[in-house]
């Protein structure tokens, strides 16, 4: 009897409300079923966790290596659902400009935006960018201050071999990467190529100087043509947007561990394209 009142409470409620009886009951059985994406979305937060700027696209395909095949369309759905939008701050800034005019030798552009290879260690790109930070002087006042980053690309895998931090730009931090770089990359059975921009580093004849002893040809981007680098710059754009943009740093040494710590997960855990 009970049941039979509550039926006929629910029949008055509805019908006062003028909503159907049927679309009530669907919805019903809608709420009271188990969430068939349980296990994706948990496995979701899980990946979101370490790759926090991973989209739709990485998110996919970063689903599918640990077994779970669903495509992107559904994908997207339950990212707005979930609220795991990449939300990284960016700006535009002034880039860090190394040329200085004609201070050395200039030579040829041997790359021609050909960035990729299927050879390991034969073409090496390299630039420099530059952190701003934030640290006390000898008086006690905060001032903002420069790091600077000096790293030497693999353009088959787009792994950086090498790496120098500094806080000025100069050419004992990049003479030291080229180094590391010529010696991780010796093991090519082909002649090497070195690319960069036309900075005065790179200009230098110590620096000509080394990649000729080592029988390496050595290419420049044209004059003010950053698409002649642009896989570099692509490096830049994500660490500035993964790592620093939307950060304030207090410090070379807290930078500068965010910067290791950052090039480490490119090179051994973020996806890439290749």
């Amino acid at each position: 009897m009970a049941s039979l009142r509550g039926s006929f409470k629910l029949v008055e409620l509805l019908e006062t409300l003028n909503f159907p009886k049927a679309t009530f009951m669907y919805w019903q059985k809608r709420f009271d079923r188990k969430n068939p994406d349980q296990e994706i979305e948990e496995e979701m937060a899980t990946i979101r966790k370490k790759h926090k700027d991973y989209g739709c696209l990485r998110m996919t395909q970063e689903l599918k290596n640990r077994g779970f095949h669903v495509n992107k369309k559904k994908v997207q759905r339950l990212i707005r659902k979930l609220g795991l939008e990449v939300r990284t701050y960016t700006r535009k800034s002034r880039r860090y400009s190394s040329y200085k005019g004609k201070v050395g030798t200039v030579a040829k552009n041997r790359i021609h935006r050909r960035f990729y290879t299927s050879i390991c260690h034969q073409k090496m790109t390299t630039d420099t960018t530059e952190f701003k930070y934030f640290a006390l002087d000898t008086n006690g006042v905060i001032r903002q201050r420069k790091l600077y980053l000096d790293p030497f690309m693999d353009l088959y895998n787009s792994e950086i071999l090498s790496y120098r931090i500094s806080e000025k730009p100069n050419a004992m931090a990049i003479m030291e990467g080229l180094e590391e770089a010529i010696e991780i990359t010796n093991d090519c059975l082909y002649r090497r190529t070195f690319h960069s921009d036309q900075g005065w580093a790179y200009q230098m004849n110590a620096y000509t100087h080394k990649l000729k002893k080592h029988k390496i040809f050595q290419s420049m981007s044209r004059k003010a043509n950053c698409l002649d680098n642009a896989i570099m710059e692509t490096f830049f754009s994500l660490l500035k947007q993964e790592v620093f943009h939307g950060e304030i740093y207090h410090g070379f040494e807290e930078l500068k561990a965010a910067i290791d710590d950052y090039i480490y997960y490119y090179n051994n855990e973020r996806m890439k394209q290749n």
